[in-house]
């Protein structure tokens, strides 16, 4: 026993040796050698496998020990605008959280927030549709109906100059177009509409009556918000991977011979 014993301590060096003592100290005296050779064995291999991790590590490049990439061995950084596309869309949705509030504490309700609904115009963009449409369609959809909202607004702007949620959104909807042009394969289908279309809108908007302007103001607020709502919606419905819903209690057939 003694030369087997002196031939593994050797074998292992000194790396497992405080280990092995740290083992044997705690053993009784009369401990069957057998199991002092299988400790000393066990500790030899984790030795070795700790030799090798640490071999590689040295053979490392230095940045990746750190941590760190050079830029150039970066791999698919996302767009910066891409990448951001979701909290702009959840900023705009917040940010008109508060219309009817606002509506209700100006017309001290005498006026339902629900007819607005009646107050839409035909130059509203409508949504997109949740199911057959494609990808590229759908966002087109939703470019051209924000570009529209920017022209809409500036009859906002007209009756409501000083209004909050107006200043919020201004700056944050040419975001979102970008954001979703990005992700467009013929994003140059999606012009920003021409001076004489922008004054045609609005002329359908103006009205003699002050009331009338107003709620045709409220309104283009509402349904710009119910419109961030759903084209958020249906975005989302292409952004997300389809992932399959497993059945836990399903056995695929190929597996069913063996008994799964």
């Amino acid at each position: 026993m003694p030369s087997t014993c002196s031939k593994l301590f050797v074998d292992c060096g000194a790396f497992a040796l405080p280990l092995f003592s740290s083992f044997i100290s705690v053993l009784p005296p009369c401990t069957d050698p057998r199991l002092l050779i299988a400790a000393l064995l066990l500790l030899c291999t984790s030795a070795a496998a700790a030799a090798a991790a640490a071999a590689a590590l040295t053979d490392a490049p230095p940045d990746l020990l750190a941590g760190e990439t050079s830029g150039e061995g970066s791999v698919e950084e996302a767009p910066p605008l891409a990448s951001n596309i979701w909290r702009t869309w959840e900023r705009l949705i917040e940010a008109t959280k508060q219309h009817q509030r606002e509506f209700e504490q100006e017309f001290q309700g005498n006026v339902d927030y629900i007819l607005l609904d009646g107050h839409k115009r035909s130059a509203f963009p409508v949504k997109c549709p949740m199911s057959n449409y494609s990808k590229e369609a759908c966002l087109q959809r939703l470019a051209q109906g924000l570009l529209v909202y920017t022209v809409l607004l500036k009859q906002v702007e007209k009756e409501y100059p000083d209004n909050s949620i107006l200043r919020e959104i201004k700056p944050g909807i040419p975001l979102l177009v970008a954001q979703i042009k990005e992700k467009m394969k013929r994003s140059e289908r999606v012009p920003a509409p021409s001076s004489s279309q922008e004054e045609q809108l609005l002329k359908q908007l103006d009205s003699p009556d002050t009331f009338q302007r107003r709620m045709t103001a409220h309104s283009i607020l509402s349904h710009l918000r119910f419109f961030l709502i759903d084209g958020k919606r249906a975005f989302r419905k292409w952004e997300t991977p389809r992932r399959q819903k497993v059945n836990p209690s399903y056995s695929h057939p190929s597996l069913q011979k063996f008994g799964c």
